[in-house]
């Protein structure tokens, strides 16, 4: 009988050590955002600012790999306790999941061959620009770019559309700025490609920024959260992060 409430004991306290894990839902192909050392760790800015808010609340952050597209179902069938993950908070996401305050906010753009003269959408009638399905960049495309003539195609990841993009099977993309420099225009693979048109910042598309995504009703957690964010924006170490990555501020105006 001891033995076996020992063993009940022991179990039930693991529960309780488990309980405490918080499980991140992150897409690790969107550098530097979120994105793979070479033996497969996860790492970027988005992980650090997760394992900073999970150290804040004394919790341990448990990264499970999702992509992209499926993040909100994911999380509503409870695979995981929260996405983040570069997620904009708009409209339309706010109808079925809650956010965190932000914890950044940069523009997104177009990217084609360096030369092509952009006076804007029109102006790439017959082209093909890929996009991350599910995206903010998607609805942007499919928006403004598609009745314009222009063949917009989805992908599964971000490094895809690189991918083909390189071969020849796209013109371009549609991407977040700070994104697509550090995981394309910065790299061999992106020679010869730039920035067309404005910085692209438009609420309706968009949204107000990027946020921590979680199931609507959990407002304890989300205080804990927008607390954590606070925190750490209040002290040296959303400064320390930054500057791993960027050399601005990210958390725009």
């Amino acid at each position: 009988m001891k033995k076996l409430l020992l063993t009940l004991g022991l179990a039930a306290a693991a529960g309780a050590a488990s309980a405490q894990d918080l499980k991140v839902a992150i897409d690790p192909t969107y550098e530097p955002f979120t994105y793979k050392t070479a033996d497969g760790k996860p790492t970027g800015f988005d992980v650090d600012i997760a394992l900073a808010i999970c150290e804040q609340i004394k919790r341990k952050c448990v990264f499970v790999e999702q992509v992209w597209d499926s993040m909100i179902p994911g999380l509503q069938a409870r695979k995981y306790d929260v996405i983040i993950s570069s997620m904009s908070v708009t409209e339309d996401r706010k109808k079925v999941v809650d956010f965190s305050d932000r914890y950044y906010k940069t523009p997104s753009s177009i990217v084609v061959k360096e030369g092509t003269a952009y006076s804007g959408p029109a102006s790439l009638k017959g082209k093909k620009i890929g996009v991350l399905k599910g995206s903010t960049q998607e609805k942007f495309a499919m928006g403004e770019l598609k009745p314009a003539g222009v063949t917009v195609v989805p992908y599964e990841a971000q490094d895809q559309v690189y991918l083909d993009i390189k071969s020849g099977r796209l013109d371009g993309t549609v991407a977040d700025k700070v994104e697509v420099g550090g995981g394309f225009l910065s790299k061999p693979e992106g020679k010869g490609y730039g920035f067309v048109g404005p910085d692209q910042y438009d609420v309706k598309y968009y949204g107000s920024g990027i946020g921590v995504a979680m199931r609507k009703g959990q407002d304890k957690l989300k205080g804990e959260i927008n607390a954590a964010i606070k925190a750490i924006r209040g002290d040296d170490r959303y400064a320390k992060i930054s500057k791993k990555y960027f050399s601005f501020d990210p958390y725009g105006n």
